[in-house]
């Protein structure tokens, strides 16, 4: 998968919390609260909270969690071998059905590993 198609679950991401921002304002308002709360720097760090939303994308099968995720812990400062190992952990919770979404993990990383240097 090339950086564009990535990026495209991105953009399809921004435009659904868009769209949805202007039809339910106080539901989106109050997730993105919950969401900045939740993933602030507190007793886990923002980058082991990132790498556990990975593996549980993977583990509920949502391609989208994952590219997200993947772009966000490796902008944390992950490393392509914990996003693996994250990975690995929902396969073992998970089973076959999380091993194949080891795929859209691997094109994430990809994808998103020359931007943050890796």
């Amino acid at each position: 998968m090339e950086y564009d198609e990535v990026e495209v679950k991105i953009r399809e991401i921004e435009e659904l919390l868009e769209r949805l921002g202007k039809q339910h304002p106080k539901e989106i308002s109050a997730f993105s609260r919950f969401l900045r709360e939740t993933l602030d720097n507190k007793a886990l760090t923002t980058r082991e909270k990132e790498l556990i939303a990975v593996a549980l994308g993977i583990a509920a099968g949502c391609e989208w969690c994952i590219y997200l995720h993947t772009q966000k812990a490796l902008a944390a400062g992950a490393t392509k071998e914990e996003l693996v190992e994250a990975g690995l952990v929902a396969v073992l919770m998970g089973g076959g059905p999380s091993l194949m979404h080891l795929i859209p993990l691997m094109k994430a990383i990809e994808a998103f590993e020359k931007e943050h240097g890796e």
